[in-house]
C-alpha cells in the first residue's frame, strides 16, 4: 500500500465518523446509515444487534432529546489491508426530558472501538462495540433556550432544519 493510498483510507475513515455523529446528533438517518455497511452489527450499551436496528432503535430513543452533541477525538487507525481496527474516544452530552417528564442532562465519555471495511472504494463501520468510560448527569440548567443562547444564532436544530443543511442544499451539485 503507499503512502497516498494509505492516507486516503485513514481520512475516508474519519470522515465515516464525523458522519455518524453528524447522523445521531441532528438525527439524520441518512447520514448514520452511510457510517455502517449494511449487514454491520452494534453493541451500544443497552442495544445489542444490527446496525439496522440500532439505528432504528437509537432514532425512537433520542427523539425527544431536544440537544444533542457527540464529539470524537483521539482517532486511532491500524490499517489492515481492506480492513481497520479503529478506536476512537467520544464524549457525547444530551438534554431531553425522562420518562417522567422531567428535563435531565447527561454526559458520557468513552470509546467506539470499530472493526472498518472497505467494499469497493468505500470504508464504513462493520462491528462496533463501545466501551464507557465515564458518566455524570450534570444539573439541567433552568433557562429555556432563548434565555440560554441569547443572541446566538442560529441555534442548532436538527435534520433538515439545522443551518448545515441550509448550506448543503444551497452550494448546488459537487
Amino acid at each position: 500500500m503507499s503512502t497516498l493510498e494509505e492516507l486516503l483510507d485513514r481520512e475516508a475513515i474519519r470522515d465515516c465518523l464525523y458522519r455518524y455523529c453528524r447522523g445521531i446528533d441532528l438525527m439524520d438517518e441518512q447520514a448514520l446509515r452511510s457510517a455502517y455497511w449494511e449487514d454491520a452489527s452494534d453493541c451500544h450499551g443497552p442495544y445489542k444487534g444490527s446496525a439496522t436496528g440500532f439505528i432504528e432503535w437509537a432514532l425512537k430513543a433520542l427523539e425527544n432529546m431536544d440537544r444533542s452533541v457527540h464529539q470524537i477525538s483521539n482517532i486511532l487507525i491500524e490499517l489492515r489491508g481492506v480492513s481497520a481496527v479503529v478506536e476512537s474516544k467520544f464524549c457525547a452530552f444530551q438534554r431531553g426530558p425522562d420518562q417522567s417528564g422531567v428535563l435531565k442532562q447527561v454526559v458520557i465519555l468513552g470509546r467506539y472501538a470499530d472493526l472498518f471495511e472497505k467494499r469497493g472504494e468505500e470504508w464504513r463501520i462493520s462491528q462496533r462495540t463501545v466501551i464507557y468510560d465515564w458518566v455524570d448527569h450534570p444539573n439541567t440548567p433552568s433557562l429555556n433556550d432563548a434565555q440560554r443562547f441569547g443572541q446566538r444564532q442560529p441555534v442548532g436544530s436538527r435534520w433538515p432544519h439545522d443551518a448545515v443543511y441550509t448550506l448543503l442544499s444551497n452550494t448546488g451539485p459537487e
